[in-house]
């Protein structure tokens, strides 16, 4: 036993001390760069960090940008529509996000184009984004389809000229006192037809207008975007009749995916209110039978997506059983027959019918106030002379149309940079 433990002591060389010391060397050499790395990074993921918050409010500064491109009015900035009209650059201004200062600058660079350049600053750093902002007009404004009391797109030869003149002989126009004016007034009175090209001075609320511009003309597609904004929200009306029954109803917005004929089935006096927008994609009927009824239009639109054209297949036809109150808009993309009841609208009430692709047929009972635009064909009934009206305060913004809305700017980016 002696011997064993002897043996043992004997061998106690000493070498886990040595292991010991070289991983304390190697250690030592490796800790020291271990922790610069390790500084290093963190720095370096501060400085990431506020670069990353940099760039993101940089990027706010653009959004901000482009919103006030998008609403010059509320923003405050200068009189732009698209066109060269802003000739300076809108002055620097300052916002604040999340903490950092953000300077933004727009430029315009004309035909519809602006340069955004958006810089973020926090603590001695700058992050900068410059983008090129495109600027599309999504809704034009039509105002001028509704300056007379006929409008029409047509390009009309000398024997279709010969044959609206006619048409016009059926009826009496009366315009604004103005156009009666013998210095400055229209040259033809209320009963002039002009080339919307030759259109003399004075001649604003007066007359008739042919070739109005196919530019300025909307397309059936924008008119249903348009009024599909104002009903899209609705669960569609699911009957294809409206029967008031000898009882006041008041109804809108409407969205009717189909025909629909509207009609009051008891021989007691009524009345629809509209409180919003019909939108109805069939053909659709108004007063053609049953009782009679008063339809009040309150300032809204019925519009029908309707193509249809061609006697007795008019996308709109609206009868004599229904009385037609203004202010408000009658439009559908094919033909319109428009027969109702005594007299339409009133001078300070006046009602804006138009047929986008069709031919518009009025066989007035009474006296009609408002502005027609489209094709436009007249029937008269014997021993009748209807006048047709254009309010003496002109069409004013009665309508939800889009002639008479601030127009709607979609912006889009060109191109996106980090400088």
């Amino acid at each position: 036993m002696r011997n064993s433990r002897k043996r043992l002591t004997l061998n106690q060389q000493g070498k886990i001390l040595v292991l010991v010391l070289v991983l304390l060397v190697v250690g030592g050499l490796l800790l020291t760069p271990l922790l610069g790395l390790m500084s290093t990074g963190l720095i370096s993921g501060q400085v990431y960090e506020r670069k990353a918050a940099e760039l993101y409010a940089a990027d706010a500064g653009v959004e901000d940008a482009i919103w006030r491109i998008k609403y010059p009015d509320v923003a405050g900035l200068p009189s732009i529509v698209c066109d060269d009209r802003w000739d300076d650059e809108f002055p620097l201004y300052y916002i604040d996000v999340n903490g950092r200062n953000v300077e933004v600058l727009i430029e315009y660079l004309g035909s519809d184009a602006y340069r955004i350049t958006s810089t973020a600053r926090s603590n001695g750093s700058d992050t900068r984004i410059e983008a090129h902002i495109g600027v599309t007009i999504k809704y034009l404004s039509y105002s001028g389809m509704m300056d007379h009391i006929i409008t029409i797109n047509e390009k009309l030869t000398a024997k279709e000229l010969d044959a609206l003149a006619r048409e016009i002989a059926k009826v009496t126009l009366d315009c604004r006192a103005e156009c009666l004016d013998e210095d400055t007034g229209c040259p033809d009175g209320c009963g002039g037809i002009y080339d919307y090209a030759f259109i003399p001075e004075g001649c604003y609320g007066c007359g008739v207008v042919y070739n109005f511009s196919e530019a300025l003309w909307p397309k059936p597609g924008f008119l249903a975007d348009w009024y599909w904004n104002e009903v899209k929200s609705e669960t569609p009306y699911a009957y294809d009749r409206i029967d008031l029954d000898g009882a006041d109803l008041e109804l809108g917005p409407l969205y009717r995916d189909g025909t629909l004929n509207i009609y009051n089935s008891r021989n007691v006096p009524a009345a629809l209110n509209l409180t919003g927008t019909f939108y109805i994609t069939g053909d659709t009927s108004i007063g053609t039978e049953k009782h009679d009824f008063t339809l009040n239009l309150n300032g809204y639109t019925i519009f029908v997506e309707s193509d249809s054209t061609g006697s007795g297949k008019e996308a709109l036809k609206i009868g004599g059983q229904v009385t037609i109150n203004g202010p408000g808009a009658i439009i559908a993309i094919g033909d319109i027959y428009f027969a109702p009841n005594g007299d339409v609208g009133g001078n300070e009430q006046g009602v804006f019918i138009m047929s986008v692709s069709g031919q518009t047929t009025l066989q007035p009972s009474g006296d009609f106030f408002g502005s027609v635009a489209g094709n436009w064909y007249v029937e008269v009934k014997s021993g009748q002379g209807p006048i047709l009206t254009y309010p003496p305060g002109g069409m004013g913004d009665l309508y939800d149309f889009p002639s008479l809305v601030e127009v709607d700017r979609e912006c889009n980016i060109v191109s996106w940079e980090i400088k």
